[in-house]
């Protein structure tokens, strides 16, 4: 389990069980991957992946602030988005705490461990969200995502199965925020019309 970098024995069932999905059978899929992306690292792409991945957070609360100036639309989506941004970030908080999954690099600060990656899961809230929102916008929403996600994996930071986890995170935070957002406008509605 050492070199893996999950938590200690004394963790508890639930993390051990998470560790152990994560540690086996699929350590052999993050290595591999980690392996062909490593290969793939050029010196003309050290920047951009760097930009894409230190800046994903700025690109997030630019978006943000031109959605709240675009209107009724902008300003529904900015709700959307934060609905499901809070409840996941802190979801990938606690489990980065809960797991403390070494990162590939070798980083094992227990703030800000492997699983799962936050970078990814913001960036494919964020796409699922738009999606919703704009369907004309998916492509380049899943794509812009994507490259967030792969640039975790290009600077090492994660592993393959952080960025998938961190999909799945994303995923049911936005039908979460669909959800709400739903029940939301029900209720606005049934107001409007008593």
């Amino acid at each position: 389990m050492r070199r893996l970098g999950v938590s200690s024995p004394g963790s508890g069932p639930r993390v051990m069980a998470l560790a152990l999905l994560l540690a086996w059978p699929l350590q052999p899929l993050d290595d591999a991957t980690r392996a062909w992306v490593q290969a793939l690292r050029r010196p003309a792409l050290e920047v951009p992946m760097r930009v894409v991945s230190d800046r994903s957070r700025m690109v997030l609360f630019a978006g943000a602030g031109a959605a709240l100036l675009s209107g009724a639309a902008g300003r529904v989506f900015v709700g959307e988005s934060l609905v499901a941004l809070l409840p996941l970030n802190g979801a990938v908080e606690l489990l980065k705490w809960s797991v403390n999954r070494t990162r590939p690099d070798g980083d094992r600060n227990r703030r800000n461990s492997s699983f799962p990656s936050s970078h990814a899961a913001n960036a494919f809230a964020l796409a699922a969200v738009i999606t919703r929102r704009w369907r004309r916008a998916a492509i380049p929403a899943w794509l812009a995502a994507s490259v967030v996600a792969f640039s975790r994996l290009y600077l090492d930071r994660h592993w393959l199965t952080d960025v998938l986890g961190s999909l799945a995170l994303a995923l049911a935070a936005a039908w979460f925020a669909a959800w709400a957002m739903r029940r939301w406008q029900g209720r606005m509605d049934a107001a409007r019309t008593s």
